[in-house]
């Protein structure tokens, strides 16, 4: 029969308060983590109307202007899209809505990108590098000062059509359309280009993506699992399809306006 001393038993007690103890700070620290507010340094961002940045934004609300326009020139798009008769096959009864300016415009050099990986980018890829960086600068942070820091990327998207248009695929881009389309490199092209090591997630739950990226940044912070976040997300129609299947639901405004809510709804 063994017996314990003093002595241990009052050793493994002390070793128990000091563990106790620990685990009340550490539980201290992490409820005071989830109620710390989180700072929004910087913004960065691209809209129809010509907006190019936050403050583009605000001016843009505050004069109330009507940032909807004819369907695009600059995209391919077939001249007699337009049908006022909703049924007609691969047609639109809608012919005005909201569209960015310049799309097609992006300097591959810049990102370390050859012309040819760049062709086979989608449109959306690029926007949000351009926008990652911008942002960043916003914020007062040199985007190449955070390699190797734990910073994560959410971006948010729904729909990559651009694929449709590379079906003939010149033999020039074979190897680069597979990454180019794909919606899940979208977060990953943001960390590969300024060697981020934080999360990097792509996140499709349609018109809340961007909602959803903000949020999931968040959690990430307070739970340690990055030292900054960039959140938001892209969306960038390169064909009419969309137009074309919500025309086939009667489900669009006829003159372009999105009146959610409102008694003028149609």
């Amino acid at each position: 029969m063994s017996s314990t001393s003093p002595e241990k038993i009052l050793e493994a007690l002390r070793t128990s308060l000091k563990e106790t103890e620990r685990l009340r700070k550490e539980n201290r620290r992490m409820a005071a983590a989830s109620r710390e507010p989180i700072a929004i340094v910087g913004m960065g961002c691209r809209f129809p109307g010509g907006v190019g940045s936050p403050e583009d934004l605000w001016s843009l609300l505050a004069s109330g202007t009507d940032a909807v326009s004819a369907f695009p020139a600059d995209r391919g798009w077939a001249e007699d899209l337009y049908d006022p008769d909703h049924t007609r096959h691969g047609r639109s009864y809608v012919r005005e809505g909201a569209f960015l300016d310049s799309v097609a415009e992006f300097d591959a050099d810049f990102f370390g990108i050859s012309p040819r990986e760049a062709l086979a980018m989608d449109p959306q890829h690029r926007l949000l590098l351009e926008t990652a960086w911008k942002t960043l600068e916003h914020a007062g942070i040199d985007p190449m000062s955070l390699k190797g820091s734990r910073t994560g990327v959410f971006a948010g998207t729904n729909g990559n059509d651009y694929g449709a248009l590379l079906r003939d695929m010149p033999e020039a881009i074979e190897g680069y359309l597979g990454m180019g389309k794909s919606g899940a490199v979208l977060s990953g092209r943001v960390s590969y280009f300024l060697g981020l090591e934080g999360p990097a997630v792509t996140v499709d739950t349609a018109c809340s993506s961007s909602l959803v990226t903000l949020h999931l940044a968040v959690q990430a912070l307070r739970n340690d699992e990055c030292s900054l976040a960039l959140a938001g997300g892209v969306s960038l129609m390169t064909t009419p399809g969309a137009f074309v299947e919500f025309s086939r639901q009667g489900a669009l405004s006829p003159d372009g306006r999105c009146k959610a809510f409102s008694d003028a709804a149609d």
